[in-house]
Parts: structure tokens; C-alpha cells; sequence
């Protein structure tokens, strides 16, 4: 089933089918399959996210193929310099029209005013996320039909490790529309992901050469030490298996 209009793929058994469908056609083929079985369905209505660290694969694979999509980054406000300059480099060496989402600024004066800047070290960081992250997406993902994301198998064996190449996003489906992600990195490793950086002669985050391997908002993101795991840089004082921001439908 090839969609010329979104709109005819939202209702759940229709997805369903769909989802069914791509994972069959799928299996074992590469994150560039996944990339173009999305275009075909969705077109350049899908949605792909670009946090700014290594996600920028998902761009260049994108560019590599003339697969145009709608490329969008949450600015937090709370982002590392080297994260803004990546997204200008991104901008201008792939000519995407990247769009920066932004949270609502009366949640984050109300936020700020009542717990402070850094209440995510005394509360937990799901509350700041929600705020500056997670509400932002839920008005992205509201006008898209499908939602490419950079999520990989080996992010988090706790919360990441089935992660499918194509599913029902369940935290941001409705009753009255299904939406689908699509993982096309799902498969790949960090390692795989940075020889293709590498060999395409990808922008990368510079931080990454500082020992910063996941990287999110500067008070949030750490280095980690060799041996660590990536996610061991993300919000360190708190309990391992808690190593999510909320975007999923985790944490």
C-alpha cells in the first residue's frame, strides 16, 4: 500500500497492516531501506528528528538518496555551543530546512521560577524534560504522519534493546490517528554508525572529541571514561535503568 495522502493511514488497523507489512520487507536490509520504505509511504510529510550528536546519519544517509523529509531539532535552550554549530553546519552542508522547536516559554518561566535552574538534580530530570522536550515533540509529531528516529539497539540495554525497525509510536498515537516510527538505525551499532561518519565525511558534534559520546542539554551531558557506557554520560546521579528523557514513551 503506497500513500499519495497521509491521511488515508490512520486508522490502527490499517497501520497495523502496514507495520506488519514493512517489517516483513525489511528484515535485514539496511538503515537506507528503512529510510526510503518511509519516503514512499509518508514522503516528505514524515518527520526526522536530529538531536544533534550522531543522529546527523540519519540526514546524510537522507541527502544521499534524494529522500527529503522534515528535519526538526528540540532546542531545550540548555544545548551545548558545539550543538548549535553542528546544526548550522548540518543546515548549510545538506540544505535542509531545519526546524528548531521550542518549549512553551510561560511552562518554563512557571518551571524556573517555582523549583529553579538545576531542580532536576534534587527531583529527577523527567519533569525539566517534559517541559522542554517532550511537549515541544507532541506539537511536532501532532501535524506528521510518521516519525523517523535515530534510536539504536545498543543506546540502553535496559530500555532499547527490541527496539524494531518500524512500530506503532504508542505514547503519541490518538484515537483518531496512529502515528509510525521508523528506527532505520535500530540494527546498527555505535561503531557501524561512526565508520559511516566517518567514511561519508559526515559534520559530527565536536564534543564527541572531548570524550562526550550521547549527548543532550550542557547541565545533563558529561564525558564518559573509556570502557563506560554511552549512557552513563546522561544524568549521572541518578539510577542506571532511568536513562530516559521521556520522548519514547520511557523513563
Amino acid at each position: 500500500m503506497v500513500a499519495t495522502d497521509w491521511e488515508v493511514i490512520v486508522d490502527r488497523k490499517s497501520a497495523e497492516s502496514l507495520v506488519e507489512q514493512l517489517q516483513r520487507q525489511l528484515d535485514l536490509q539496511p538503515p537506507q531501506a528503512v529510510l526510503q520504505a518511509a519516503h514512499q509511504h509518508f514522503g516528505a510529510a514524515a518527520a526526522l528528528s536530529f538531536s544533534g550528536a550522531e543522529d546527523v546519519a540519519l540526514v546524510a544517509l537522507a541527502a544521499d538518496f534524494g529522500l527529503r523529509f522534515r528535519v526538526f531539532c528540540l532546542d531545550t535552550g540548555r544545548l551545548h555551543p558545539q550543538t548549535y554549530q553542528l546544526l548550522e553546519q548540518v543546515r548549510e552542508r545538506y540544505a535542509v530546512d531545519l526546524e528548531l522547536l521550542f518549549p512553551e516559554a510561560a511552562a518554563v518561566e512557571a518551571l524556573v521560577r517555582d523549583k529553579g535552574l538545576y531542580s532536576f538534580r534534587k527531583d529527577g530530570h523527567h519533569e525539566c524534560c517534559s517541559v522542554r522536550k517532550v511537549a515541544p515533540l507532541r506539537r511536532m509529531l501532532s501535524s506528521a504522519p510518521a516519525w523517523i528516529t535515530g534510536q539504536r539497539r545498543d543506546q540502553s540495554p535496559d530500555t532499547r534493546a527490541d527496539v524494531p525497525l518500524v512500530q506503532i509510536d504508542e505514547a503519541h498515537s490518538t484515537p483518531q490517528r496512529t502515528l509510525l516510527k521508523f528506527n532505520p538505525l535500530a540494527r546498527w551499532s555505535s561503531a557501524q554508525v561512526w565508520k559511516y561518519l566517518r567514511a561519508a565525511d559526515v559534520p559530527y558534534n565536536s564534543l564527541h572529541n572531548q570524550g562526550f559520546v550521547s549527548i543532550g542539554c550542557e547541565p545533563c551531558t558529561r564525558p564518559v571514561l573509556p570502557g563506560q557506557h554511552e549512557r552513563e554520560g546522561r544524568w549521572w546521579w541518578e539510577e542506571a535503568t532511568a536513562k530516559e528523557c521521556g520522548l519514547h514513551g520511557k523513563g
